[in-house]
């Protein structure tokens, strides 16, 4: 499989009403709590409870849940809420310095988008995207594996973030999901078939064309994936199958251009307003067959033209 160098910075996992993605984002939370990571939770749209259902009490107790749901907006007053909303929470996770490999959780990137400015939650994540300086794997290195379970003889520096943001597409407009897909190095569109899902994986490599790959996986009761074999991968160009580009002569009522024989037809074709060198001619010089005529005109007793009121007979 396609190695996950590329999901280092901001994974985004778009599901819809038919594929609900919260359970992947629970597997692959529970796979970097098993690699060692230290594992920071957003959570806005379930409550602590319902989120940490499912995992069991070593997983729990790996997990750092930042809860922005029972009061988001701190009316309680209780004192818990971190200064600066969610994304304070984020800028005071990834600002400690103890730190080693972190995954942040984003439960979700939606309830994010209705409730604070676009361009402001752009700025935060390409910040915790970029913040640290890091070098790839191998480039056959495995697949989840990899980016989930770093090998102890890889180069990268010790402090490294990986963002895994849960996406509604289905809610946004072209305008939000564009921004947030430029940001990405990684996108996973949830869909499938009936009884199994799949992922449409999209990378993005500096420098390297965007390349695909389709993955199946299912999810155990206890949030284990269980990778299955998708297709190969295929390189493909920009912009990816998010935006496919548009023809504009589609369902027109006309056409742009013209045939050989129809330009032929419009060149040939004399304009009734236009007045060509032949009609000049036959006006100025007509020909000895041709009839001519003239206007014979016998003024009578009203006709009379007084030079000094030349308009007298219009009763002005």
């Amino acid at each position: 499989m396609e190695s996950l160098s590329a999901l280092r910075g901001l994974v985004l996992l778009r599901d819809s009403v038919e594929w609900e993605g919260r359970s992947l984002l629970k597997a692959l939370i529970k796979k970097s709590a098993l690699c060692g990571e230290q594992v920071h939770i957003l959570g806005c749209e379930v409550s602590e409870e319902e989120f940490r259902e499912g995992f069991d009490s070593s997983i729990n107790s790996q997990l750092v849940y930042h809860d922005f749901f029972r009061d988001p907006l701190n009316w309680s007053k209780t004192g818990k809420a971190l200064p600066g909303g969610p994304l304070g929470a984020l800028r005071a996770v990834c600002g400690k310095t103890d730190l080693g490999p972190v995954t942040i959780a984003l439960d979700s990137l939606s309830w994010l988008l209705l409730h604070l400015p676009c361009t402001t939650l752009c700025q935060t994540l390409h910040a915790l995207s970029h913040q640290h300086s890091h070098h790839g794997p191998h480039p056959n290195a495995p697949f989840l594996p990899y980016i989930f379970c770093p090998s102890p003889g890889d180069s990268t520096p010790v402090q490294h973030v990986h963002v895994l943001g849960l996406l509604h597409e289905e809610l946004h407009g072209p305008g939000p999901l564009g921004a947030l897909s430029s940001l990405a190095q990684a996108e996973m569109t949830l869909s499938g078939t009936v009884g199994q899902a799949s992922a449409h994986i999209l990378y993005r490599r500096p420098q390297q064309r965007p390349t695909h790959e389709t993955l199946w996986y299912s999810i155990l009761p206890d949030f284990s994936l269980d990778l299955q074999r998708g297709s190969s991968l295929e390189s493909q160009p920009y912009p990816d199958l998010h935006t496919p580009p548009v023809d504009p002569m589609t369902h027109l009522t006309f056409n742009l251009h013209l045939s050989k024989k129809e330009r032929e037809a419009k060149d040939s074709l004399i304009l009734p307003f236009q007045f060509s060198s032949e009609k000049q001619q036959a006006l100025l010089y007509p020909g000895p067959g041709q009839a001519t005529s003239h206007i014979f005109y016998e003024p009578d007793a009203c006709d009379g033209l007084d030079q000094e009121d030349p308009d007298d007979d219009l009763d002005i």
